[in-house]
C-alpha cells in the first residue's frame, strides 16, 4: 500500500492523529527532504526509516520504491509540507503505483492553496490553481496574459526570490486589480495583505520578501 500523507505547512501541530499513526506503522517514509521530515518525525517520536524522494531522483528512486511496494511493503509518501502530489514530485510515484495496480490511499490534511484561498476573502466557489508560473519572464508573462480571460479566482505559488517580478508582471498585465498576498501560512510570522496590486508591489519592493508566498487574484 502507498499512503499519501499530508503534513503540516508550517505549524507542527497541524497534523492528524491518523497521519501520525500511519507514519509510525509503515515500513518506510519517502520524503522530499529527509532533513525537513526528520524534524516532524523526531517531534512525534516516529522512528520509521526515511528515504529521499525528490525532483532529481524521482525516476530512479521511483522504480526502487515500486519494487518495495510489489514485495508487500507499506510506504508513506510525504512532501516538505502539505499534500504530496501538488507542485512536487509526488505525482510521479502516485501514477507509478496506479499504473502497476498498487493500492493507494490518502491521509488528508493541510494544503497551502486552500488555506490561502479562504484567507484571501475572495470568492472560493470557483477557483483555478496554477502552482508556480515559469521562472523565465517571457513564459511567465505569456501565461499571465492567458489568465486575464479567467473568471475564476486564481491561486499562484511563488518563492521570495521571484515574488517582486511576479507582482510587477501582474500590475502590467492585470492592471491595478485587488489581489491578496499571503506568506508563511500557519507560521509565527504569517502575513496576509489584501490590496491593489500596485500597493503590494511597492510594499514588497521596500520590505525584503521572506518565506513562501501564495498570491490570490
Amino acid at each position: 500500500m502507498l499512503y499519501i500523507v499530508s503534513t503540516p505547512i508550517g505549524n507542527l501541530k497541524d497534523i492528524t492523529f491518523r497521519a501520525i499513526e500511519t507514519l509510525k506503522s509503515v515500513d518506510l517514509i519517502a520524503a522530499e527532504d529527509t532533513r525537513h521530515t526528520k524534524i516532524l518525525t523526531s517531534h512525534y517520536g516516529i522512528t520509521t526509516p526515511l528515504t529521499s524522494y525528490f525532483e532529481y531522483n524521482k525516476f530512479k528512486k521511483g522504480d526502487f520504491l515500486l519494487e518495495l511496494l510489489k514485495k508487500g511493503q507499506k510506504i508513506a509518501l510525504v512532501s516538505d509540507s502539505g499534500t504530496p502530489g501538488i507542485s512536487d514530485p509526488g505525482f510521479h510515484l502516485i501514477k507509478l503505483a496506479i499504473d502497476n495496480n498498487i493500492p493507494i490511499t490518502v491521509i488528508p490534511g493541510p494544503t497551502a492553496l486552500i488555506a490561502a484561498l479562504v484567507l484571501s476573502g475572495f470568492p472560493a466557489h470557483k477557483f483555478v490553481f496554477e502552482g508556480f508560473l515559469p521562472a523565465k519572464k517571457t513564459a511567465r508573462q505569456k501565461r499571465l496574459k492567458e489568465l486575464t480571460q479567467e473568471n475564476r479566482t486564481i491561486i499562484l505559488y511563488e518563492s521570495p526570490h521571484r515574488i517582486i517580478s511576479l507582482l510587477k508582471d501582474i500590475v502590467e498585465i492585470f492592471g491595478n486589480r485587488r489581489i491578496a498576498v499571503i506568506r508563511e501560512i500557519t507560521k509565527k510570522f504569517e502575513q496576509i495583505k489584501r490590496a491593489p496590486a500596485t500597493e503590494l508591489f511597492e510594499y514588497f519592493t521596500k520590505n525584503k520578501p521572506r518565506g513562501e508566498f501564495v498570491v490570490v487574484i
